[in-house]
């Protein structure tokens, strides 16, 4: 499972590891898959948990076997004898249960190996499944005890053959040896759970970074939209006005704004299809047109008087080529929201835009116009126009001021870095 609950899926849009579930202990595909398992009831185990579980219990009995070909040697009663043969059958068994209550078994054949030698493999593999399926504080308190009484074990049942002291550190190499393996195969198990986790944290980034990288680049688009179809749409509305206000007005001049008006509307159409197929896409249409530089400011200026707009151009860069293309971009947004702002709010006014800068100093974009000539009639608009320059601006590590003048004029100043 992911951390934000979706399972981890392979290609084929199923689970990592299906098809390869034998291979894995069920203890952690229930790390894996929690929902594998059902509420209130333990993973059921895999092949490879019958082959482990089979292969202790096999291990178990042959100790146990070997153990019970030496009691002879003790010299025991028969019936201590038969209680430790039977002792070590029943812990035998018990082996089964060694994942399901690996630290009550452990315990539980602590005292039992005191009274039985026929159980030793049993107990064995009882702190080895501890120390596989429980923390290591638990291993340390009944691997200690189990150690403890070693020395108690054999001074009550001596080792025939064997001295007292190598009999009991043989015992303790065998139980800290065993101990070790448990350990080792838990760190395992933890490291690769770990790797996993971190691979999966590792995805969650990447597709959380690719949601961002989207959510901005349509943001990006959004506020293209704005910019673009804004003045086209204002072409619009402005002519469409005129028309209205003046139908008694030279034909000549009805040709013109209806020419102005056709053509706006064809111009913002081919924006918004282009717009559209990006935000279908995903991603911008590296084969649509070039996005606008300062170079094209010319044009915009030239489109505008041809709208019938008073436009003063005073451009004091020398190759607006060399101006970085995303300057060159923002300081033709900026100019183009002002012209469209002047002629919805001041029409019929004069437009003075400056362009100056160089390597080094900047670039500056003022644009100002006087107050109109009587009252203007309202054009619909969001208001949000500043607000976008002003931010794009920012993006672009400049600045943009804008305020009314005296008498009653507007004028916007923009800075731009230009390295």
């Amino acid at each position: 499972m992911k951390g934000d609950g979706t399972q981890i899926t392979g290609p084929a849009g199923r689970p990592a590891f299906e098809g390869r579930r034998w291979l894995f202990p069920s203890a952690v595909i229930h790390e894996l898959d929690p929902d594998a398992v059902r509420p209130g009831r333990r993973p059921r185990r895999t092949a490879r948990d019958w082959l482990v579980d089979f292969s202790c219990f096999l291990l178990s009995v042959v100790i146990g076997l070997l153990a019970a070909d030496g009691l002879s040697d003790e010299h025991l009663p028969r019936g201590l004898a038969a209680l430790d043969q039977l002792l070590g059958a029943l812990s035998c068994a018990a082996v089964w249960l060694r994942r399901r209550w690996p630290a009550g078994l452990a315990v539980a054949l602590l005292p039992v190996g005191l009274l039985s030698a026929t159980s030793g493999g049993a107990g064995l593999i009882a702190l080895f499944s501890l120390a596989v399926h429980r923390p290591f504080r638990y291993v340390a308190w009944i691997g200690g005890v189990g150690l403890a009484a070693q020395p108690l074990y054999y001074w009550l049942r001596p080792e025939p053959g064997l001295p007292y002291a190598v009999a009991v550190a043989f015992s303790v190499v065998i139980v800290v040896a065993v101990v070790s393996c448990g350990l080792l195969v838990r760190s395992k198990r933890q490291l690769m759970l770990s790797l996993r986790d971190r691979a999966r944290r590792a995805e969650t980034e990447a597709r959380l970074r690719a949601e961002q990288a989207q959510r901005l680049a349509r943001e990006a688009i959004a506020r293209e939209m704005h910019d673009v179809l804004a003045h086209r749409l204002t072409l619009l509305s402005v002519h469409a006005g005129a028309l209205e206000f003046r139908p008694d007005a030279p034909r000549d001049e009805i040709a013109r704004a209806a020419g102005v008006i056709r053509e706006s509307a064809h111009d913002a159409l081919q924006d918004l299809r282009e717009i559209i197929g990006v935000l279908r896409a995903g991603e911008p249409d590296e084969n649509g047109r070039p996005q606008p530089t300062l170079a094209a400011l010319d044009t915009l200026v030239a489109e505008s008087r041809e709208a019938g707009m008073k436009v003063t151009l005073a451009q004091q860069v020398t190759d607006p080529a060399t101006v970085p293309a995303s300057v060159g971009r923002t300081a033709y947004r900026i100019a183009q929201e002002c012209l469209t702002n002047a002629r919805k709010h001041a029409p019929g006014t004069e437009v003075t835009v400056t362009v100056a800068g160089a390597p080094g100093e900047g670039l500056a974009v003022t644009v100002r116009n006087p107050g109109p000539d009587g009252e203007v009639p309202p054009v619909p608009g969001s208001g949000q126009g500043l607000i976008g320059l002003a931010e794009r601006a920012t993006l672009a590590g400049g600045r943009l001021d804008h305020g009314p003048t005296a008498g009653g004029g507007f004028e916007v100043r923009g800075w731009l870095p230009w390295e």
